[in-house]
């Protein structure tokens, strides 16, 4: 599966970013990058949402145990790859039918936390239980969420290209391709939102942060995120004994 944004719809980390094109990666923008991943993924399926989302799916040479998915649901597409384990749950949860599959059950959860909230988001995510990755995006609000399971069971990489836009894929090669050394491993335990930005589900207090990626030689090759459960995000709410009204937070 594969999901290019435009700059517009997201802010890029700052782990990211990349100041100007590297020799040896691909330019071309998100059509070359569509055409290079139908070209490798047979029975690909593409869907162009105007200037701001692209993505592409296939089921090709998928893990049966992992399988893709792909739903489209009043203008929110999502894709879904691996297996939830507590679907009767969250279809209760969700008030959905017998035969609702993952990724219809991701839209909801998306739903619920556009429409129905306030929800924490990260107590939507933590609900899922099992081995997950998706890329949602829903166009009428030009958001995008995105998530990995606690273990990163599902690999999921993201990167940006010579243009800034945010590329999100299983496929490993093809964002090498594209985004040279600005890519990285999306972090496990973790979600991103056009609003919120990258925020851990597990340690939801925390910050999370970009480090250079060494390789075996001993040289930087990239970005990784780790959740630092050493620094605590500041949650707006007053000290125990001061005059604030915590009513009006």
């Amino acid at each position: 599966m594969l999901a290019v944004f435009d700059r517009t719809v997201a802010k890029c980390p700052e782990g990211l970013r990349r100041p100007e094109v590297e020799d040896g990666t691909k330019g071309g923008g998100p059509a070359a990058l569509l055409d290079h991943f139908s070209s490798v993924h047979e029975g690909a399926v593409t869907v162009r949402l105007g200037s701001a989302a692209s993505m592409a799916f296939s089921s090709d040479k998928q893990n049966p145990f992992s399988p893709r998915l792909f739903a489209s649901v009043d203008d929110m597409f999502c894709m879904f790859q691996g297996a939830l384990t507590n679907i009767p749950l969250l279809k209760q949860l969700y008030g959905l039918g017998k035969t609702a599959t993952d990724d219809i059950i991701i839209i909801e959860a998306y739903r619920t936390l556009r429409d129905r909230g306030p929800y924490p988001v990260d107590k939507v995510v933590r609900d899922l239980n099992g081995k997950f990755a998706f890329v949602l995006f829903d166009s009428s609000s030009n958001s995008i969420f995105i998530a990995a399971d606690a273990d990163g069971a599902v690999p999921l990489f993201w990167g940006t290209d010579s243009e800034d836009h945010l590329i999100v894929s299983d496929d490993v090669e093809t964002v090498k391709k594209h985004c040279g050394k600005h890519y990285a491993p999306f972090p496990k335990g973790c979600f991103f939102t056009s609003s919120g930005g990258l925020q851990s589900f597990e340690h939801p207090l925390s910050e999370v942060k970009a480090v250079p990626r060494v390789d075996s030689n001993g040289e930087v090759c990239g970005t990784m995120f780790i959740v630092d459960t050493k620094v605590k995000k500041e949650t707006g709410m007053p000290r125990v004994g001061s005059g604030a009204d915590w009513t009006k937070f």
